[in-house]
Order: C-alpha cells, then sequence, then structure tokens
C-alpha cells in the first residue's frame, strides 16, 4: 500500500480536524468524502488501518449486521457501503449465496482497510501531541508529530481547524490484581487485544486461565479449547458474571441501539444515566448465544467416548490477587462472590478478557481544560449534537469539538456500537456544516421511551415518495 502523504497545510483554517481513525472517524471521513466544499483531515498515530488486530479469530464475526457498515444506515447509495466493497471486489455472488448477515470480523476490518486506502483525507503516521485555543484569530490550534516507518519523529507541525472531532477510542483494561504480572517477563499474562500475537505461546503451556466471561473471553476460549488435544485440554474459564450469560439479542432489546434511545437517554437527568449504564451490562457485554453454543457443542463433542474435558468453567468468581510461582507459573488468588469461598489456582499462562475502557481526553485536551464545562462526577459535557460543552467564548465563533465514543455517560450504551456510527457522523456533518447533507428519520424503533408530554394521536400514514423515473423511460 501506498502510504497516505502528509497533508498539505494552508493558512486558512480546515473546516474539521480529526483525532484518530477508528471505525468511527472512518465512516465521518467516508459521509465528508462527497461533500467538496469541506476542508477536512483525519490524523492516526498508527501506520495503517487495522481493526482489533489481535482479535481477528478465525469464525469470529462482528455482532451488528453487516448493513451497520460505516455509511449504509444514513446513505445506502454511497460509494463507500459494505455492498460496494464487495462488488469492487467481484464477490458479491459468493456473499449472496453465503447467506450471511453478520460477517466476519477479518472481513469487516479488510473493509474498513479498502475504505481507509482510498480516501485522501486520512493520513496515517502522524501523532497528534496537543489541542488548544487561539482566541485572537478564534481557531483551535492542532499540534502534531510525522513519524517514519520506524516510529522516529520525522517532523513537527500545527494545523489550524474550526472545528475538532476526536475518536481516539479505547484502551485494554487490566485488572489492578494483575498488573504487575503483564509488563513482566517470564509466564504470558496478556490481555484479550494481543491474543492472537501470543497464540502459540498460550498454546505450548501446560496450563491455561482466560479471566472474563464477556464475548472476548468466550471467543478466545474456544479457540483455545479447539486447539488443545482431547482430554488434555487444560483450560480454566473464569470471571465476576454470575453465569456465562446471553448477549440481549431480541428485536425490542436491540431499540436500545436506535437514535429514538439515544435522545431519549440524553434527556435524562444526569443522575439517573448514571444508574442506567451499568444495569444494562447485558445489552452490550454478555455473549452472542451462537458462541455459547459453539463452546457447548465442542465440549459435548469432546465427551463422546466418555470422560468430561479437562476444562473447568467457573463463573461468579473474581481474582483477588496474583503472583508468580518461582519463575515458571502464576497462583490467582480467587474468591467465589456468592459461597464466599476461597481458593488458589496455580496456572501457566493467563489471558485477560477483561474488556476495554474509554482513553481519557484530559491529557490531548489539557490546553482547552478552562473552556471546558464539566457534570458532576467531572466528566466533559456533551449536547445533543456530540459537541463537548465549552465555555461561548469558543462557541459563539462557530468552532466546537465533537466526541465519537467517549459520550457513553451522555448518550448510554448505543456510544460505542458500530450500529449508530453512520447516524453519528451524519449528525456531526449536519450540524457542523449548518444544513443538511444527510437527512436523518424522526423515528426509529417502535418503542415509545418515556411518557409523551402531550396527548397521544395516532400517526398519521404518509404515502411512500414516488421512485425517480430512470432516463430514457417514461
Amino acid at each position: 500500500m501506498t502510504p497516505h502523504p502528509a497533508p498539505h497545510e494552508t493558512t486558512a483554517p480546515r473546516d474539521l480536524v480529526g483525532i484518530g481513525i477508528g471505525p468511527f472517524n472512518l465512516s465521518l471521513a467516508a459521509l465528508a468524502h462527497p461533500l467538496t466544499e469541506l476542508d477536512i483531515a483525519f490524523y492516526d498515530r498508527r501506520p495503517a488501518f487495522h481493526w482489533h488486530p489481535g482479535l481477528l479469530i478465525d469464525d469470529a464475526t462482528i455482532q451488528v449486521p453487516f448493513l451497520a457498515d460505516l455509511v449504509t444506515l444514513v446513505d445506502p447509495a454511497s460509494p463507500w457501503t459494505f455492498l460496494n466493497y464487495l462488488k469492487t471486489r467481484e464477490r458479491l455472488f459468493p456473499f449472496y449465496f453465503a447467506e450471511r448477515f453478520h460477517i466476519h470480523r477479518t472481513e469487516y476490518d479488510a473493509y474498513c482497510r479498502w475504505v481507509a486506502e482510498n480516501l485522501p483525507t486520512l493520513h496515517f503516521g502522524h501523532h497528534v501531541d496537543a489541542v488548544g485555543w487561539n482566541p485572537e484569530h478564534e481557531v483551535f490550534e492542532i499540534d502534531h508529530t510525522r513519524l517514519g516507518a520506524d516510529g522516529e519523529i520525522e517532523a513537527s507541525g500545527r494545523t489550524h481547524t474550526r472545528n475538532v472531532v476526536i475518536g481516539i477510542g479505547t484502551e485494554p483494561r487490566v485488572p489492578g490484581p494483575l498488573a504487575p504480572l503483564v509488563d513482566a517477563p517470564g509466564v504470558p499474562v496478556i490481555h484479550a487485544a494481543d491474543y492472537l500475537h501470543h497464540r502459540d505461546i498460550l498454546l505450548a503451556a501446560d496450563h491455561i486461565t482466560v479471566v472474563g466471561t464477556g464475548q472476548s473471553g468466550a471467543e478466545i476460549f474456544l479457540d483455545l479449547l479447539r486447539h488443545r488435544p482431547v482430554g488434555r485440554e487444560r483450560i480454566h474459564w473464569l470471571g465476576r458474571t454470575e453465569a456465562f450469560t446471553p448477549m440481549e439479542y431480541s428485536k425490542l432489546g436491540l431499540e436500545h441501539f436506535t437514535p429514538d434511545y439515544t435522545r431519549y437517554f440524553h434527556a435524562l437527568a444526569e443522575p439517573v444515566r448514571d444508574r442506567l449504564v451499568p444495569s444494562q451490562w447485558q445489552l452490550h457485554k454478555g455473549v452472542d448465544p451462537g458462541t455459547l453454543a459453539a463452546i457447548h457443542d465442542e465440549l459435548y463433542r469432546r465427551a463422546l467416548h466418555g470422560g468430561w474435558p479437562d476444562a473447568v468453567l467457573t463463573p461468579g468468581v473474581h481474582v483477588r490477587t496474583a503472583g508468580r510461582v518461582a519463575t515458571t507459573k502464576i497462583e490467582l488468588h480467587l474468591e467465589h462472590t456468592q459461597q464466599n469461598t476461597r481458593t488458589r489456582l496455580t496456572t501457566d499462562a493467563v489471558v485477560l478478557a477483561t474488556g476495554y475502557r474509554q482513553r481519557s481526553l484530559d491529557h490531548l485536551l489539557a490546553g482547552l481544560a478552562p473552556y471546558i464545562h464539566r457534570d458532576d462526577s467531572d466528566r466533559p459535557g456533551v449536547d445533543e449534537h456530540f459537541r463537548l460543552a465549552l465555555d461561548p467564548s469558543i462557541t459563539a465563533s462557530g468552532c466546537h469539538v465533537y466526541v465519537q465514543n467517549a459520550e457513553t455517560h451522555t448518550h448510554g450504551v448505543g456510544a460505542p456500537d458500530l450500529g449508530l456510527a453512520a447516524w453519528r457522523s451524519a449528525t456531526i456533518l449536519n450540524a457542523l456544516t449548518g444544513k443538511e447533507p444527510y437527512p436523518l428519520p424522526t423515528r426509529t424503533a417502535f418503542t415509545t421511551f418515556g411518557l409523551q408530554p402531550q396527548p397521544h394521536t395516532p400517526p398519521t400514514r404518509r404515502p411512500a415518495p414516488a421512485p425517480t423515473p430512470l432516463v430514457g423511460h417514461r
């Protein structure tokens, strides 16, 4: 792949600068591509796009239908749809016959890389160091460093822009008791994000422990199980949840990932929102029922000829402390929350499928700290257009900082969901341009979230618009 050229800097400020190029800012860049009146640029410190490369396990699928690609749900005629990607690869007919609604994770990654390689506004190998405000010229100042192929600094620069959109994603979460072991040499203790990079080492271990009972933990346990000898699996799978719980995937349950619910959630009082988010964990932190079924099928197959697989699956357990035994093993001190019992587990390798947390914006936005309005928990406020709540001395000039996947506390569990990526990107572009390049639906769910302030009247049916006639046809 030919690297993207360094961005051409002009004296005039850009309309928008994006920081981070994950799926969400990639969606925004794709939808902004036909809006030629916008001068935009996106920066990412990585040399190229890759989506969770350590978790691209064979047969693992994404948890949303393929229609939840970067653009389709707001612009199905876009050249950047997943279906158009298949067309360019001459794979539409194979996909048609495969009848896959949920595509492989590797295929989603390949699709996103195809988009990233063809958008000229993306600039990889650029690390953004700071974001500041220039009150004299009423623009944001983006200080960035261009990195070489080896990661060494090649040049520094500054870009001026009227608007910023931050999509720097998440980072692996490592439980405190295990944090000192991750960086120490010797016995492998790795986060799920790096699983594939260490799989051979893990498979060579005599005994493996997977900590975490969410989707990543389930996929990794299944992959390890399939690659271990029958009767000598020697795997423990444990986690805090009280059961190996399936993800909520009923059709009405999925309406929590609609713009309707996002707007409803945003309008709730802050204490109510804070109570809701942790209580809705099963909407996005459970395990796909198909993965649970595959695990049971594999365990059952291994028991066909007598004897149980040498695999221990225990929910309701948390790791109190951990330490090394000599230099070759790890000892986990476990506690069962329901039984109030404790034990020790000696293992040769640990995989931490313990999830992710949002990267803090504080360091990146330190130069804007005096201007950011925060809530009672010291979190940045985010309005309905995904803009940080900034001091009027900035916003009065029409300048804003937008965020992507940093607004769970204000917009709910849909913030990290791929299915809302295109809608959020369109919302940002509509607000940014002051126009409506992407008309959005007024209703997206059958569920009515909350009581209506006025008496309900049945909605009137609007006739479907007439199709646009084809040229040369009557």
